[in-house]
């Protein structure tokens, strides 16, 4: 995997000379929340990362050129396999990492790493999310099966009272969008700050030779709150070409579903993702998402978005100019706005000067911030 490109050096030097140790919730891929911490790391060279388990093969070079400290779970024979089903060892493990003392502890959290005992060190939490199972997305993670989801309910209640208490020993909170913001206000009761991720706009651009696509395009991890099954069932109906990127425990389900037009590419590299941007006629996006990096990505590519009106895509996505939205998450929804964003003229150009208030110099321009108002005390 290559490396993100170098640091703005405009990011202050008395903040590079600060000892900071990064929290991470699991490195077992390279997904929007590994490309953030990949984007600090080069930041910080020197920060050791704390994580509750690390899977070397699946993360970047940046990321494993860092000290990674990892949590008992580490030892357990094929974990990479079967982590998320031990969620409620989750407190425990992340409770026995133990950070060396530094100026500033930052966690990147939609689960446990907002845990990390800072023990009186400033902590800065760029929050994803609050933990999503616990708290939001229960019938996606958990409607399929009744008796899985009466088995979770005290495992649930469990992780919001961690989850709450974990909050209360955070300095600050940062969210990646306004709705993370909402809703870090809603279950925590804290004030945050919002900074939206990096982007690499610099590497996603359009190709030299821009097409209008002959298929459409997801790029998503394969997981039921994503709701791609919603996708699958709709172009299975329409017959158009759709290339599925991606790998998770949906898989199976969802091969199942699709028709001979659909097509499950697995994982791919970043160059062959690009190339796919670049190549389709549209990104379909189904699902309520925190944020939503891959959308930003092809509309750098200067590719519109099809997507289901709620969650961070409002901040990213513009209605008629870089995309389209559908308003109720049902196959005839999804059809009809497919239909719309195919019918239209659009202006490549346009789609990409959108992407751009993403770039990874505004994100660092944000955390900087953010790490002043930390040190200086809670919010």
């Amino acid at each position: 995997m290559p490396d993100s490109p170098s640091i703005d050096p405009a990011f202050p030097s008395d903040l590079r000379g600060r000892s900071v140790v990064f929290s991470h919730d699991w490195l077992t891929g390279m997904r929007g929340g590994e490309r953030v911490l990949e984007t600090m790391c080069q930041v910080f060279p020197s920060a050791p990362i704390y994580t509750l388990i690390h899977n070397p093969p699946a993360i970047s070079s940046a990321i494993n050129a860092h000290t990674v400290k990892t949590s008992f779970l580490q030892h357990f024979p094929g974990v990479f396999r079967y982590y998320r089903n031990l969620l409620p060892l989750f407190p425990a493990a992340v409770k026995s990492l133990r950070p060396p003392s530094s100026d500033l502890v930052m966690s990147m959290s939609h689960c446990i790493a907002k845990g990390l005992h800072a023990r009186g060190t400033p902590h800065l939490c760029y929050c994803f999310t609050p933990m999503r199972y616990a708290w939001l997305f229960h019938r996606e993670y958990f409607g399929g099966n009744p008796l899985k989801a009466i088995a979770a309910r005290p495992v649930m209640a469990a992780l919001r009272r961690w989850d709450f208490a974990a909050s209360r020993r955070v300095t600050r909170f940062v969210a990646i969008s306004e709705n993370i913001r909402e809703r870090v206000k809603r279950f925590y009761g804290r004030e945050a700050d919002v900074v939206y991720p990096p982007v690499d706009t610099e590497r996603c651009t359009p190709g030299p030779a821009p097409t209008s696509g002959t298929f459409d395009l997801i790029v998503s991890a394969l997981v039921p709150y994503k709701r791609l099954d919603l996708a699958v069932r709709a172009y299975a109906r329409s017959g158009y070409p759709l290339k599925i990127v991606g790998t998770g425990t949906e898989l199976q389900a969802l091969r199942a579903l699709a028709g001979p037009n659909t097509e499950f590419q697995g994982w791919r590299t970043d160059e062959e993702v690009l190339d796919l941007y670049r190549g389709c006629r549209m990104l379909v996006f189904p699902g309520e998402e925190d944020f939503g990096i891959v959308p930003v990505e092809a509309q750098a590519c200067g590719k519109p978005v099809v997507a289901y009106a709620r969650g961070g895509i409002l901040e990213t996505v513009v209605d008629g100019t870089t995309g389209v939205f559908f308003r109720e998450q049902t196959e005839d929804s999804l059809l009809a706005a497919v239909s719309d964003c195919a019918s239209r003229r659009w202006d490549p150009a346009a789609i990409r000067n959108n992407a751009e208030r993403f770039s990874t110099s505004r994100f660092l321009q944000g955390i900087a911030m953010a790490m002043r108002k930390c040190l200086d005390g809670p919010a």
